[in-house]
């Protein structure tokens, strides 16, 4: 219960893309009804994707990755250019990993499966607006089996980067790992910033992906 005088908190500001008319419909209805989202648009190709998110500076954009002109990939590496505090989230079909791993490297913050329930949705849309990843464990042990042995060359991490790494496999935001593992969130993001020098990776997803590529956490 709220206190008088309180403040509600503020819904987080959603963008949804994608070029399926009946797919955008039935995400709109399985999300209008949370009153932590607030959909403040909506678009059925890249480009008026961009102009949308321009517009209307969102928190978190759900992305299809096959759009009829800009790809997925495109569109994700533009918003992340040109509006950095938006997190970009990609909504896709099982089968199209080369098309995940590229969004990820653009700086897509995690992926979904399409038909996900409506609950895990809202779940990862604020996960990554709180600064955490979404990585779902099925993709991930595909894109692992698809690499094939890990890669033995570049450096290891530390115990305390694998365990804060695994973490965020997890989805846990820096605030949770840090809480989890009893450190600030300083020394946590000071940790994440040695990952990604040491994986030459620059995202969350992209440090999760690529150690699980070469190994170094479990998926």
């Amino acid at each position: 219960m709220w206190a008088v005088g309180a403040s509600l908190p503020q819904p987080i500001r959603l963008v949804l893309v994608e070029d399926q008319a009946a797919i955008l419909s039935q995400q709109l209805r399985l999300l209008e009804g949370f009153p932590e989202l607030a959909i403040v648009g909506t678009a059925r190709d890249g480009a008026h994707a961009l102009e949308v998110v321009a517009q209307q500076q969102p928190d978190v954009v759900l992305l299809d990755l096959g759009l009829p002109d800009l790809s997925g990939i495109e569109v994700t590496r533009r918003i992340r250019s040109s509006h950095p505090l938006t997190e970009v989230l990609i909504y896709t079909i099982f089968d199209d990993e080369d098309g995940v791993l590229a969004a990820i490297r653009a700086g897509a913050s995690g992926y979904l499966l399409k038909g996900t329930p409506a609950s895990r949705i809202l779940e990862a849309v604020r996960d990554v607006h709180q600064g955490g990843s979404v990585i779902q464990p099925q993709l991930a042990r595909s894109l692992l089996r698809r690499f094939g042995s890990p890669a033995p060359s570049g450096p290891g991490l530390t115990p305390r980067e694998a365990e804060i790494l695994t973490l965020i496999a997890k989805g846990l935001t820096n605030r949770h790992a840090a809480e989890t593992l009893g450190l600030s969130r300083a020394t946590v993001r000071t940790h994440l910033e040695h990952i990604y020098a040491k994986l030459e990776v620059s995202n969350r997803t992209e440090a999760v992906s690529e150690a699980i590529r070469r190994g170094l956490i479990d998926p």
